[in-house]
């Protein structure tokens, strides 16, 4: 397929090696522009639209709910989860094989984490009306996520005009960082509370595809806890009756 040619693995490991690790170890955080190149950036870009124009977008759920609290009002997206395997998401699926390299071949030298899986891909649309997402942490109760990966679809972006910049609260730093979602622009940051961050109101579309990376160790432990709640709950439940 003609959009795989522009982007080599060994772009994406001396990338990793050279920009990402040490970004990552003394901002918390990073992003590089023209990602995978503008033919397929818009391969990619073309089927994520096909993906909303056929309404396979929902909207975002929240982790849990709040009595009395819009969760509307806390994130606006519509999105839909692939694993790139899906037909019509060849694109996609070359993209998350380049980020898994990339993550793959920092992962050696993160702290002390063991990255060996990831979630999903969540393709994410804010539509244009005034959506966003209010602060908040990817990971603030040790589930497993380490890395959140972020790649942008967004042509002729103005964040004056359009809005939708990604605000990031470093934890401990004096200052917040602001990342327009503009296209063919790959983020990275840490996925616990060291970076607390916002999406501010879109006023239009604006698509992105987002993976999170999992500490093995992490997750292992969260599934436990679960587990062992749910043994918990099914037996009060049963004494109960």
């Amino acid at each position: 397929m003609p959009f795989i040619e522009h982007v080599s693995y060994t772009d994406v490991e001396r990338m990793a090696l050279d920009r990402v690790v040490p970004a990552l170890l003394a901002h918390g955080f990073f992003y590089v522009d023209g990602f995978l190149g503008d033919l397929a950036g818009s391969t990619v870009l073309d089927q994520v639209k096909e993906m909303h124009l056929s309404e396979k977008l929902q909207n975002g759920r929240l982790a849990g709910s709040v009595p009395g609290i819009n969760g509307r009002k806390i994130r606006g997206d519509k999105i839909a989860w692939v694993n790139g395997s899906e037909r019509g998401c060849e694109a996609i699926s070359f993209l998350l094989n380049l980020i898994d390299r990339l993550i793959s071949v920092c992962a050696s030298q993160l702290e002390n984490k063991a990255i060996r899986e990831r979630s999903q891909a969540m393709v994410a649309c804010y539509p244009g009306n005034g959506a966003g997402y209010v602060k908040h942490v990817d990971n603030p109760n040790c589930d497993g996520r380490c890395i959140t990966c972020i790649y942008y679809l967004n042509k002729k972006w103005n964040p004056k005009e359009h809005g939708g910049v990604l605000r990031i609260f470093p934890e401990g730093k004096p200052y917040v960082a602001d990342v327009s979602p503009i296209f063919d622009r790959l983020l990275v940051f840490w996925s616990d509370r060291r970076n607390p961050h916002e999406v501010q109101p879109s006023y239009a579309t604006r698509y992105a595809i987002t993976v999170w990376y999992f500490d093995s160790k992490e997750r292992a432990e969260a599934k436990r806890r679960f587990r062992d709640l749910a043994a918990s709950t099914a037996q009060q439940s049963s004494s109960s009756s």
